[in-house]
């Protein structure tokens, strides 16, 4: 239990409010997050006075307000996946003598954020700042396989969304589709030779406090090399989940 309530209640309603498709009623509020009604209605009021959220009075609903759009501007001008990630990505490299990143889907891409090289290890087409098809690295997939099918769909329209640079990688959506549910029972992805041929890729999604993928850690590895995957990714997997829980604020 929270030592301030009110504090707790009105974090809770603001993270409510952002999981919605739109402005919903206080009494939806109340009841999602059993809550008394006046509470409710009292904290409204202090967040719609500082612009966190706006009312619709015809509608009788509520939902996020320009102050909480202010607060995601200054997210991505801080740049925390990057700060949080990088020390852990460090780590990563350190531990396995592997190359490897940190990477969040933009559109069908995927942009590398953080960039990590192990010495002696094969050169690499990525860097921070570059972007590459989602379908065809291991960064992207893990993203991917996290998200709804519907989203995933609208991404992925027809043959021409799947853009090829090897000839290795899916070319159709039943084809990612396969792929993507082998990534989400495996609980990471596999890339071969999807972006440069002879080398091989494991990742895995960071996920936020909704369970959305935030962004994906992956390794990269020479194909040829005895290099056993599993254990490369429960590697991975342990840095995503320490991010998770960075970036949740634990």
């Amino acid at each position: 239990m929270s030592q301030v309530p009110a504090a707790d209640a009105t974090l809770r309603i603001l993270t409510f409010l952002a999981s919605q498709r739109g402005p919903v009623p206080a009494a939806v509020i109340a009841g999602a997050l059993d809550l008394p009604r006046s509470t409710v209605y009292h904290l409204l009021g202090v967040l719609q006075e500082r612009g966190f959220v706006v009312h619709l009075p015809e509608a009788k609903r509520y939902g996020l307000g320009v102050a909480a759009f202010e607060l995601a501007g200054g997210f991505a001008r801080q740049e925390p996946l990057s700060l949080l990630g990088r020390p852990l990505l460090a780590d990563l490299v350190d531990r396995l003598g592997e190359s490897a990143h940190l990477a969040v889907l933009h559109g069908r891409d995927v942009l590398y954020i953080v960039e990590e090289r192990a010495p002696r290890r094969p050169h690499l087409v990525t860097d921070v700042g570059v972007r590459l098809p989602a379908h065809l690295t291991a960064s992207g997939c893990a993203i991917l396989a996290a998200l709804p099918k519907g989203q995933l769909r609208a991404l992925y329209p027809d043959a021409a969304s799947f853009v090829d640079r090897t000839g290795s990688g899916p070319k159709r959506y039943s084809e990612l589709r396969r792929m993507l549910d082998r990534t989400a029972a495996d609980g990471f992805s596999r890339e071969d030779g999807g972006i440069t041929a002879g080398l091989s890729s494991v990742g895995v999604a960071v996920r936020d406090h909704l369970g959305w993928p935030a962004a994906a850690f992956a390794v990269t590895f020479a194909s040829s090399s005895r290099i056993d995957e599993v254990a490369v990714a429960a590697e991975v997997a342990k840095a995503a989940a320490e991010l998770s829980r960075r970036i949740r604020g634990r």
